[in-house]
């Protein structure tokens, strides 16, 4: 987006001797270095999308492919030196692993050839005349393409030519149509190989795709959990924050021991001798352990901050007031959510397209293997930074754009006659003249993530080493630090958007400004503000936890071939997303108006001339604030009056 101008300027002075806060006056394109390298950044991602797109062959994983270089479900071209390849596989969708019990691993791959066939076998076959029978019976041939069908029982050869005795009964795979076998000896073999040592990505889709449906509809549910919570906190009142409260403590309460048992009926249960099994019962033991530290933590934090309940009512009416001004701010994270989702499934396709991007090498027996294409790696890197970066950049637009429309709001002056189209107007400014700002915001948030990527993945070689468990607490404490950091970021990042939306200068100037006159100011209602955010983060959790509850019932009845702990991560991941992205309107709202409110009493002083910014509900709420703090012995220094002793006036209605 290029700049409207090189400098908006009302007032007559352009170069201020000493800069100093004039909200809405001063306006330029800030940080545009920082919109340059975004630019080029995204070139350099555009090269990879053309580069997958030619280079890459998606329809190799999604389809399947043999050992012999054909996709099948389609027609091929033939490989050099492979006499097998090149077949016509339109009718032949299916993939079938010869030796599916009996799987070896060659170099992190699977060792047993695979064929294309027209449907897998779904009764186990015996012997070679059964094998021969099922061919000529439904067209679907288990041996390799040179053996006849008529010479299943005449060659020789024919015990290494077809698949070994028995073949275990197998159903498709949905989407990636696979035979995978049914036997749950067979099963257990076959994915914990999968599982294990070769395909994660095939691990991860198989619980998605098993259990479909039953994600679809958890997201469902997470989505109008989530419409409820806004709802909720849109006409909140003292007596809905303490039945709030109370479903809180109690949906941790009760999350908690729904794990506890379930781990416990997993360890005596007799039965269990999958790695399915094993694998879920470790992880609900994961879960279990981790939301019991949640709800403890939790449940302490409630405890101390208890006696704030009814300032926070107040603080969080003051903010309806504000939406209630431009009420197209609640939709305001359907368009984020939504360009989020669009970005994830490009960005899931292009790295598809780059991990079967290769060369085919005819090895022994006529076989074809794809060798990487040298440089593949670094573009998987690049690609990472480029998912973080602009995934973060989308959120950081969101959280400016709502910032932007508070801050035009607030400094209105006419409080009888509201800003028109205040939202449209915060995105106009927005991308005429602060994408930079953004872009090196969500910079600093995305150079915090890639190391906690990196310290996650040693860690994990570290834990399959075994290594020392002092290396691995070192490593976890560098992530938490990390983590840690991320989340000051974050607040400071939004600090820091809300005073360029007032002062239009350019990132570090605002975040340094912001931090300074936030400190100053910190006593009058930031500790409100932070249990604010408290509240609105245990509407997450709140949302989070009916979501996981649901899952936990739906995905305990398969438990045999299922691995159900990836998609319960994954709706437990998608429903705090939807959660925050529409209760984080009330946490930008609420971070944006104490900003304002510490700017204005910079720039007035309660005096006729310069009469406070803030409405007379504002007003009141903050005159209960000082009375308080004063209550409490912290004195003069705190109270809200200028050095006269004048005290909070409201501007003329």
């Amino acid at each position: 987006m290029q700049c409207l101008g090189a400098e908006y300027l009302v007032s007559e002075e352009r170069t201020p001797r000493q800069r100093e806060w004039r909200p809405q006056i001063y306006r330029k394109c800030t940080d545009t270095a920082w919109l340059f390298l975004f630019f080029f950044f995204w070139t350099g991602l555009m090269f990879i999308m053309g580069y997958s797109a030619v280079a890459g062959a998606a329809e190799r994983l999604l389809l399947g492919y043999d050992s012999f270089g054909n996709v099948c479900g389609k027609r091929n071209s033939p490989v050099e030196g492979a006499s097998l390849s090149g077949q016509d596989m339109t009718l032949k969708k299916h993939v079938f692993f010869m030796n599916s019990c009996n799987l070896d691993i060659k170099d992190r791959k699977l060792g047993s050839t695979a064929l294309c066939v027209s449907s897998c076998p779904e009764e186990q076959l015996n012997t070679l005349e059964e094998v021969q029978l099922f061919a000529n019976t439904t067209g679907s041939f288990l041996c390799i393409y040179s053996l006849n069908s008529f010479n299943y029982t005449r060659d020789p050869n024919a015990d290494s030519l077809c698949p070994r005795l028995p073949v275990p009964p197998s159903k498709s795979f949905p989407l990636f149509n696979r035979c995978m076998p049914q036997t749950p000896e067979c099963y257990s073999l076959f994915a914990s190989v999968l599982i294990n040592d070769v395909d994660t990505l095939h691990r991860i889709l198989s619980g998605i795709m098993s259990a479909r449906d039953t994600i679809l509809g958890l997201c469902i549910l997470a989505l109008a959990l989530s419409l409820t919570m806004t709802l909720a906190f849109r006409f909140i009142t003292t007596l809905l924050v303490h039945i709030f409260i109370s479903l809180v403590i109690l949906g941790l309460l009760f999350v908690c021991g729904i794990l506890w048992w379930l781990y416990y009926d997993y360890t005596n249960d007799l039965s269990i001798e999958l790695d399915t099994e094993k694998e879920n019962m470790k992880c609900v033991l994961g879960f279990a352990v981790v939301s019991t530290v949640i709800t403890a933590i939790l449940l302490v934090l409630i405890f101390v901050l208890r006696k704030r309940i009814k300032l926070t009512v107040e603080i969080f009416q003051v903010a309806n007031k504000v939406i209630r001004s431009s009420p197209f701010l609640l939709f305001q994270p359907l368009w984020a959510f939504t360009t989020l989702i669009f970005f994830w499934i490009l960005w899931v396709a292009v790295l598809l397209s780059l991990g079967t991007a290769g060369v085919a090498q005819v090895i022994e027996g006529g076989q074809v293997e794809y060798k990487p294409l040298s440089g593949i790696r670094y573009m998987w890197w690049y690609h990472l930074i480029g998912l973080i970066w602009t995934s973060e950049f989308i959120l950081a637009c969101q959280q400016m754009t709502i910032a932007g429309a508070v801050v035009t709001c607030y400094f209105n002056r006419n409080k009888n006659d509201p800003p028109d189209h205040p939202i449209l107007s915060s995105l106009s400014i927005l991308f005429c003249y602060h994408q930079g700002t953004v872009v090196k915001g969500s910079f600093l948030i995305t150079v915090t993530r890639i190391p906690r990527t990196i310290l996650m993945c040693i860690y994990d070689t570290l834990k399959e080493k075994q290594h020392s468990t002092w290396s691995r607490g070192t490593f976890r404490c560098c992530y938490c630090c990390f983590l840690c950091l991320a989340r000051y970021l974050r607040h400071l990042n939004q600090n820091a958007y809300t005073a360029t939306a007032i002062n239009g200068t350019d990132f570090c100037i605002s975040a340094k400004d912001a931090l300074k006159i936030a400190s100053k100011n910190s006593s009058h209602f930031a500790p409100i503000n932070y249990f604010g955010d408290f509240m609105i983060f245990l509407g997450k959790v709140l949302v989070v936890c009916f979501t996981v509850f649901g899952g936990l019932m739906a995905f305990n009845y398969n438990r045999v071939l299922q691995v159900w702990t990836i998609p319960l991560f994954l709706v437990t991941f998608f429903a705090y997303l939807v959660a925050h992205s529409f209760l984080s309107v009330f946490e930008t709202v609420l971070d944006a108006l104490f900003l304002c409110f510490a700017v204005d009493l910079e720039t007035n002083d309660g005096s006729s001339e310069k009469p406070y910014l803030m409405d007379q509900d504002f007003l009141s709420f903050v005159k209960r604030i000082n009375r308080v703090n004063t209550a409490r012995g912290q004195g003069d220094k705190d109270s809200v009056r200028t050095e006269e002793g004048t005290e909070l006036r409201p501007i003329g209605r």
